[in-house]
């Protein structure tokens, strides 16, 4: 009695072992330490014996090793969570974003794939597929995707800012800022100012880009994405120091350095 009274109470201690390094993994991640991240989540995927947490665990792991620009570990962590979970939707979406990212469509399209059989109305995946076909130069298939989320999801602010973006980027500037015009004054969001700011930049309006940018950053200070859209407003007009101190912001935020590596060639300029 008194033995099983000690295994149970042993149990019990490992347990709270374990929830206690998983509430640090995920703090750490929440606060952009992607690198204390990758090394808790490293040890909890080791030490699992559950397949579905161990695939979680690697799945995570991927994440914060991407975020660190270490693509290669992280393709090993991803088919590592694939291996002990394959019938994880969310790993069959990180495989087929940085499957897309490297270049690699196809692989991408086909994992995407695999993962809607899972989920079918996983919003994430279908945006990931479109910008993977918009890439392709399959911008019919892209709006087919957006515009399949909106049947289940309508009120999908990423979907109807894709529907924009592809006006955008087939040269219809001044329908995509109608598109912007109208979703902000619906709701006001970070993600929407910088859109928009974009939108400007490219319609050579660099004051109203910056002011949106800006706008975007006030609303939401660690939205990487509005300091690389500040980032290119503030190359485009000279500002250089202040442009790669835009772009060092958006990686410490999480943005994949590798993403920006042409823009860092210009703050290599003496």
């Amino acid at each position: 009695m008194k033995h099983s009274l000690l295994s149970l109470a042993f149990a019990f201690s490992s347990l709270n072992f374990y929830a206690q390094d998983k509430k640090i993994a995920e703090d750490c991640f929440q606060k952009a330490d992607y690198k204390c991240a990758e090394e808790q989540y490293s040890k909890l995927a080791q030490t699992e014996k559950i397949q579905k947490l161990q695939s979680e665990y690697y799945n995570n792991l991927g994440t914060s090793q991407r975020r660190l620009g270490k693509t290669t570990m992280a393709f090993k962590s991803y088919e590592s969570a694939l291996k002990a979970n394959p019938m994880s939707a969310a790993v069959y979406a990180n495989l087929g974003s940085i499957h897309g990212q490297k270049g690699n469509k196809q692989a991408a399209i086909t994992y995407l794939n695999q993962g809607l059989q899972l989920e079918p109305e996983n919003a994430d995946m279908y945006l990931t597929r479109a910008k993977v076909y918009e890439n392709l130069g399959k911008k019919d298939l892209a709006a087919k995707d957006l515009n399949q989320i909106l049947t289940f999801a309508p009120d999908n602010i990423y979907a109807r800012t894709g529907l924009a973006n592809l006006k955008k980027n087939n040269g219809d500037l001044e329908g995509a800022l109608k598109d912007y015009n109208q979703l902000i004054s619906e709701k006001p969001e970070s993600l929407l100012y910088s859109g928009r700011g974009d939108v400007y930049f490219k319609l050579k309006k660099n004051k109203e880009a910056l002011a949106d940018v800006n706008k975007a950053i006030t609303i939401d200070p660690k939205f990487a994405q509005a300091h690389v859209n500040k980032a290119l407003i503030l190359f485009e007009t000279a500002k250089l120091k202040e442009a790669c101190a835009s772009l060092d912001k958006a990686v410490s935020l999480g943005y994949e350095k590798p993403l920006l590596f042409e823009y860092y060639k210009k703050c290599e300029i003496k």
